[in-house]
This record gives C-alpha cells, structure tokens and sequence, in this order.
C-alpha cells in the first residue's frame, strides 16, 4: 500500500506541468526556454540518480527513503507553490528539482519493497499490477487536477492559480509519507552493495551538460562558448565514465551488457521512442496552453486523451506480451507513436478546438502504452537470466533519459525554428519593423511587457495586440516550428518501429511477460510511467 501511494504521487509530479505552461508564461513572465526547464528540471534529477537510490535504499532501509522521498516530494510542492508573481521562475525550478529528486528515490524504492514484501509469483504480479495501475491513473488524473485546480484564482492574480496544483502534490506527498511511516515494513539489504560514486558523478554531469546544452541552445544561440562547451563536457565525461566503470569493481552500469547486440538495439529503440512520446506530450502541452492560450482545464483535455488509452489498454498489455513476440508489440507501439505525430504535424495550431488532434493524441496514447509495456520485457529477454536485474535498471535509465531529451530537444527545434522565422519575418517587412521599433520606444508600454515580446517567441506569442505587433508573426513561427517538431518526433517513432521489426521481431528469448521481481533497486517496471 505505502509503495502504491508513493508512486502514484511521484507520477503526479510527472505530469503537473503539462497543463499550467501557459500560466506560469503569463504569470513569471519568463523566457521560451525557462519553461522547458520547468519539466525537465523535474525529470533531470530522476534520470540521474535512480539507479545509485536503489542503492541507498538497500545500504540503509527501504522504508526510511520512501519516506524522505515522499518529505522531499512535499518540500518541493510547497517551494513552487510559493513562487512569486512576476519575479522569475528560480524557486519554481528549485521546487521542481528538489521534487524530482523525491521522485528519484521513490520509483525504485517502491519496486525493491514489493520485490521483497512479496513471497509467492501470483503475489508479486498482483502486487506489481497495482504499482503500474497506480501509475497509469496518476499520469492520468494529474494534468486534469491541475485544470481544474487553475480555476480557482489565489491572491488576486489572474493567472497566479496554476500554484495550487503544486500545493495539491505536497499535500498528496504529506499523505504518503504518513501511510510510509504507519504501513510500511522495514527492510534493507545491504551485503554485497556499495555506491559507485565516481560512476555516479561522471554519468551526471555527462547528461546534464549534454541536456544543458540542447536546453539552452536554442535561447543563448548553438555557437555560444559555453554551449559548445558544454557539448564538449559531456563528451569527455561520458568517455571518463566508460573509463571508470570498466575498471571499478561493482559499477552503476555493467557496461558489458552492451556487448550485447541485441540488448543495445533495445536500448536504441527505447531512447528513440521515449524522447518521441514525450515531445509529443510537451509540444502538445506548449501548443494548447501557451500558444493557443488555451485555460489548463481545457488543456487537461488534450491530457487525458493522451493518457486514456492507458488505462484502456492496461488489462490486456500483459496478455498481449504473453501471446505476441515482446519485439513486434514494442515495433507495433513505436509505429502508432510516429503515425500519431506526423498527423499532429500536419494540423497547424490555427485549427481551433480539441477536435483536430484528439484522434492522433489517442493514437499516441495507444502506442506509448502498447510500447512502454513491451521495452522492459524485450531488455530482459535479450540478456542471460543472470544479468536480467541489470538490463532492466539500466534500460529503466535509458527509458527515462529519453523522456529527459523529449523536451529539450523539441523546444530547441521549435523555438529556433520559430526565433528565425520572426527575425526573417520583420526583416523582410519594413512596416513590422517600424511598429516593433515603435513599441520598444514608446513610453506608454509598460517595460514589463517589452521584455516579455523580446523574451522570445512564446512572449511574444502571449502578449495581445494592441499593443503587441509580433502578435500574429509569433503565432504562426510558432505553430510552424512545433510541427516541424512533431514531425521529428514521428521520424525518431518510426525508426524505432522499423528497427524493432528488422532487429527484434524474431529474435526474442521468450515471449512469456517477466513476472519475477527485479533485481534490488531495479526500476525497470515502470511499464505504467507517464
């Protein structure tokens, strides 16, 4: 039960952002790229330490980090709920990292105390049942909590609601940390396991530099000295960390798992698929609510038609495993991800309504869900039962390493998309060129707004005209440039789905669905995330 619960609020937490974008831009008044960094700050920290959590959680008890992944989740609730009006996103961001670094320690977590709270199979895939169950109904109620949440107006401020969805996952974080402290066992096991600390620092800020750069790439410009610096950085800490886990004794990562042919073509097609289905979710997210100034609980519709088919297909994805090769069910939900997203692409944001694009979400939705299911499952069968732990924590890494790219990479193909379009735009056209001149003389526009206009082209997107002349420019730059990324995310989609046919549709060990428990600070099971 205590494992549930703290799952279903880390899911939560997963989703929160996707309704209120529009909001926090018009409230904080920040830049393109600072609302990226509102989801990836959250997903950053997850990516980064789950693996060494699963660790701690066995060095030093299970139930003490649940617990203080449900306190951190909590704290970083109340952080971004106390985020003030128009003074920029820093203690928003804050929240969010100290939040996802609760969510860190809770998704592994959850699965060793159900790992080891369980004694017969039958026991075990109810009990996992139930963790993914809780899973797929947090990423599924959160987003519509927070539409409807956004309605209620604090302090005054037109848009300043959007905090009391925060609000609402500390208090969720607060029940789970007491249904942990009264319900759930102590357990720890810690013979034989160690922290790789040098494995975890390097592969750190590997992917933070790398995530940093293609975040900020799009704002401070690609040939930036500390973009390509940080380009840079990652590379030479990735190699390090290759150099360090091959020679420590116990690594994060057992490197040789990649020897494995068909085991790295997995991890391929999980790091394409992820990153298409949550740039789909984003873009979807920056399209409803900050381009089209959608309210969050209309956008929370577009939501809950992405994560439907989730809890549709929840009682027949194990059958499907049990009945089809693992490899062709991954090719087939990889294929209806990209199917969905060339149709998103095709449908520019001028269309009005939900209508237009509520047949490609669910197609999405079905794909994720079909796909997701399967990627653990193929990880696992490509591997020597011995090594099946490993090859699902890791593949659980990668999993959620994609998910981190989706934003970053779809807001930096959008955004610069859209940023040269402008700049075309009003180069080409004297007259716009002379109003925009005007606007950023006049004396009668307030500064606030044109910082706003010039903060990039979701500022300029946000503010109305009169007095805004980018208006209708940033507009369409914007609806250009996020189908252009969704069509990118449809390209990666199907090249996962092609891969995953040619290379893993006949090749499996087993088409049975795993049910034995992962391996200790596994958290490979995360078939229901997002």
């Amino acid at each position: 039960m205590a494992a549930v619960a703290a799952c279903f609020v880390a899911q939560v937490g997963v989703s929160i952002p996707a309704t209120t974008q529009g909001y926090v831009n018009q409230d904080l008044h920040v830049t393109s790229t600072t609302l990226t960094w509102v989801s990836d700050a959250f997903m950053v920290p997850v990516t980064l330490l789950e693996l060494s959590f699963g660790v701690v959680g066995d060095l030093f008890g299970r139930k003490r980090l649940l617990a203080a992944g449900a306190a951190l989740m909590a704290l970083g609730g109340v952080l971004s709920f106390l985020t003030p009006e128009g003074h920029g996103a820093f203690l928003l961001l804050t929240g969010q990292a100290v939040a996802g670094i609760g969510a860190a320690a809770i998704f592994p977590t959850s699965i060793a105390m159900i790992a080891h709270g369980t004694h017969t199979v039958h026991e075990r895939a109810r009990a996992l049942s139930l963790w993914a169950a809780a899973l797929t109904t947090g990423g599924f109620v959160s987003p519509l909590m927070g539409g409807v949440l956004a309605r209620v107006h604090h302090a005054g401020g037109e848009f300043a609601s959007w905090r009391w969805a925060f609000l609402a996952m500390a208090v969720l974080a607060l029940v789970s940390l007491v249904v942990t402290l009264a319900l759930a066992r102590t357990s720890s096991s810690p013979e034989g396991r160690s922290l790789d600390w040098p494995g975890q620092v390097l592969i750190a800020v590997a992917l933070f530099t790398l995530i940093y750069a293609v975040v900020q790439g799009a704002e401070d410009g690609w040939a930036d000295p500390l973009i390509i610096g940080s380009f840079v950085a990652s590379v030479v800490f990735l190699a390090l960390f290759v150099i360090v886990e091959r020679r420590v004794e116990k690594p994060l990562i057992q490197l040789e798992l990649f020897n494995n042919r068909m085991f790295t073509v997995s991890a391929v097609v999980t790091v394409l698929g992820m990153f298409a289905y949550l740039g789909t979710a984003y873009g979807t997210s920056i399209r409803l609510s900050a381009i089209q100034n959608y309210t969050p609980l209309k956008t929370s519709v577009g939501f809950v038609l992405l994560n439907i088919m989730g809890l549709v297909l929840f009682p027949v994805s194990t059958r499907m495993l049990q009945r089809f090769n693992p490899g062709w069910v991954l090719a087939a939900g990889m294929a209806l991800i990209g199917i969905g997203d060339v149709a998103l692409a095709a449908i520019p944001a001028t269309h009005p309504g939900l209508t237009a694009i509520a047949v490609p979400l669910l197609v999405v939705g079905a794909g994720f869900k079909t796909a997701v299911t399967a990627i653990t499952v193929v990880a696992v069968n490509s591997v020597p039962t011995a090594k099946a732990g490993m090859a699902s924590g890791a593949t659980s890494m990668l999993r959620d390493f994609g998910l981190t790219l989706g934003p970053a990479i779809v807001a930096a193909i959008a955004l610069t998309n859209a940023s040269n379009a402008i700049a075309a735009k009003v180069s080409a056209t004297p007259s716009l060129k002379q109003a925009l001149a005007g606007f950023n003389s006049s004396t009668k526009v307030p500064e606030g707004l044109k910082e706003a206009v010039g903060s990039g082209p979701l500022g300029a997107n946000a503010i109305p005209d009169p007095p805004n002349p980018l208006k209708d420019v940033a507009f369409q730059a914007l609806s250009h440039g996020y189908g252009i990324a969704y069509l990118v995310c449809g390209i990666a989609a199907l090249l996962a789905a092609l891969i995953a046919a040619a290379l893993l549709g006949g090749r499996q060990h087993s088409h049975a669905f795993v049910e034995a428990a992962p391996e200790t600070g596994d958290a490979g099971a995360r078939g229901g995330r997002r």
